[in-house]
């Protein structure tokens, strides 16, 4: 058998569709028992962190006009009585929750601008 030089390799790539490309792919894992799926997931994981940050804190700016309906949010989504949420609302600035998911966050800022306030996501 004739051996292939690096220039042939491409060569064929270049003109090869995408059915003979998956073909060669299918061939590839079969003959050495690997997969070209875990480079892919690796990629998506790169691609997930260059997004955007994994973890990130909801932070309470301004309670609006709304106190009481802001306290009652911020003790439904931090577990706190009602004096600890109304120190937390008086005391602005303030960290409603850290090191959460950006999901999660989306989420808290969804509940406390329906109850009047103002937050940021860091």
């Amino acid at each position: 058998m004739a051996k292939l030089t690096h220039e042939d390799i491409l060569a064929f790539l270049e003109e090869a569709t995408i059915l003979e490309l998956n073909d060669l792919v299918k061939a590839i894992e079969e003959k050495f028992d690997v997969t070209a799926a875990a480079p892919v997931a690796v990629a998506a994981a790169g691609a997930e962190e260059a997004a955007g940050p994994s973890e990130v804190t909801v932070t309470l700016t301004d309670v609006g006009g709304k106190k009481v309906a802001v306290i009652k949010a911020v003790r439904e989504i931090t577990g706190l009585g009602l004096v600890e949420a109304k120190g937390l609302v008086d005391k602005l600035p303030a960290a409603v929750k850290e090191n959460i998911k950006p999901a999660e966050a989306e989420e808290i800022k969804a509940k406390l601008e329906e109850a009047g306030a103002t937050v940021e996501v860091k």
